[in-house]
């Protein structure tokens, strides 16, 4: 058949490839053996079900060929921001490429917080380095902690005072 009206034929073709069971949707499984890094892995499980919910308006845990052709899109983006900030075009992002990207992006971030995204996103090796995949997490994750935060602090200090249980709840209600 043909691509619905608003939906690249290319992003239709590929819809039906992805679609592995022919429901009509594309679950997170069928995702991520869609999605691959610079390096051939695969893209990460917590990485698709983020995505996948950003772009199931059901709310069903699956997304159609509208939410698909977005998804799509969206990943284009990134895709291009992270081939900027890949500067070194290694195919993934450095330490230092990782701080002038969170720069560049307006997140006055130390090194130590740099760091510690490193630790826990990076593949364990003597240089570590961000992937395609947990870039987009990262920042999907920062973005959305931000404007979380953002709420609480009205006067734009940088700082806000808050309960454990309003902590918790920003957390929860933007990551999980």
């Amino acid at each position: 058949g043909n691509a619905p009206p608003g939906v690249d034929p290319e992003a239709f073709s590929w819809f039906q490839t992805v679609d592995v069971d022919h429901s009509g949707f594309i679950s997170v499984k069928e995702l991520k053996q869609a999605l691959v890094n610079n390096n051939w892995s695969s893209f990460n499980d917590e990485t698709c079900l983020l995505m996948i919910n950003m772009f199931d308006k059901t709310r069903s845990g699956r997304i159609d060929i509208y939410g698909f052709s977005a998804l799509l899109r969206f990943i284009q983006q990134w895709k291009s921001l992270f081939q900027q900030y890949d500067r070194d075009q290694s195919g993934s992002i450095s330490f230092g490429e990782l701080q002038q990207a969170f720069s560049q992006m307006g997140y006055n971030l130390s090194p130590q917080f740099s760091q510690l995204l490193l630790a826990r996103y990076a593949q364990r090796s003597p240089n570590p380095s961000i992937q395609l995949d947990r870039f987009i997490h990262i920042c999907m994750q920062l973005h959305s902690l931000t404007d979380a935060f953002r709420e609480k602090d009205t006067a734009m200090v940088g700082n806000v005072r808050l309960s454990y249980e309003d902590f918790l709840t920003m957390v929860v209600t933007r990551m999980l």
